[in-house]
């Protein structure tokens, strides 16, 4: 008789072995071989936060059967000019991104392209302004940075995970969901991880002298149990974020900012590049939408052209 299938939820992943929370326990699977000839485009065909169906295997060892179909998750194109895809997690009720301004700086194409995913994919996100100890030395920059974001519709938690500032308002709001935290290498996410639940076992690194970067100290994605309830997933850093299918009539309308305008172009089919009486080009000459972050819709339509070469 054929055991029963048990469904768990994949809280490691390392590329050939998973880690499963299965009834309580964490256990070591591998994807049957079948599993990974469905024809999908990602490099990773399981994720952290998928629900995964278990069984044993003729030899007697836990295998990954199937994946139940995920409510949503974060995707980011694999590399430079590549076709496939590499899916960051899944199921996700939230995400936090980690951005620096200083030791090292994030760059806002990255910032905007993390926030068009998730709102493509219907994922909430909050911004976390890192190391804000160092941000206040620059208090335009730091103003700018708000004002950009807020602006837009975004949360913004300025926060020092040494200094301890921000960490009740993170921790309060990771408690009870399951919340992706994401950024470069080098803006703390890890310290961050320690800072809110100490239980986690997390690496943590320093920045580069020599070239102001971070180094990698989460090697693969892991999704910690919070002891105030929920699960938090610390992800490696990730030097880009390239976008993959979506599509360029839809880009404007994951701009929160740029979506308010939309209704007032005078082209139904305005690509708020060029044309006449473009109500969003003309909110960008007032102000009211920030200069950067048209231009990341710019460089994101021309990077999708690239693509499709």
């Amino acid at each position: 008789m054929a055991e029963e299938a048990l469904c768990g939820v994949v809280m490691r992943a390392t590329g050939s072995l998973y880690e499963v929370l299965l009834d309580g326990r964490t256990v070591s699977c591998r994807i049957r071989g079948r599993l990974r000839l469905k024809g999908v485009r990602s490099t990773n065909p399981v994720v952290v936060g998928d629900i995964v169906r278990c069984e044993r295997d003729e030899a007697g060892e836990t295998v990954i059967a199937d994946i139940e179909p995920r409510r949503n998750y974060i995707i980011r194109r694999a590399s430079n000019l590549s076709k496939e895809s590499h899916i960051i997690a899944a199921n996700l009720d939230q995400a936090l991104l980690v951005a620096t301004l200083f030791s090292p700086e994030t760059a806002p194409e990255f910032i905007d392209r993390f926030l068009v995913t998730c709102e493509a994919y219907k994922v909430p996100v909050t911004i976390l302004l890192a190391k804000a100890d160092l941000a206040r030395t620059a208090p335009e920059a730091m103003a700018e940075f708000h004002d950009i974001y807020e602006r837009a519709g975004y949360r913004v938690i300025d926060v020092s995970a040494t200094g301890g500032e921000g960490v009740d308002e993170v921790r309060e709001l990771l408690r009870g969901r399951t919340t992706l935290l994401s950024g470069n290498s080098g803006v703390g996410k890890s310290t961050l991880v320690a800072a809110v639940e100490r239980t986690a076992e997390v690496r943590t690194g320093e920045i580069s002298r020599s070239h102001h970067k971070g180094r990698h100290t989460t090697t693969f994605s892991t999704m910690y149990p919070l002891s105030e309830g929920g699960y938090i997933i610390d992800t490696p850093g990730i030097k880009g974020f390239g976008l993959i299918d979506i599509d360029d009539a839809e880009l404007a309308h994951y701009f929160p900012e740029m979506m308010r305008w939309l209704p007032e172009c005078r082209f139904y089919n305005c690509s708020h590049t060029h044309e006449p009486h473009c109500a969003v080009i003309e909110a960008v000459e007032r102000g009211d939408i920030a200069v950067s972050r048209y231009e990341s819709y710019l460089k994101i339509l021309d990077e999708d052209d690239k693509y499709r070469k």
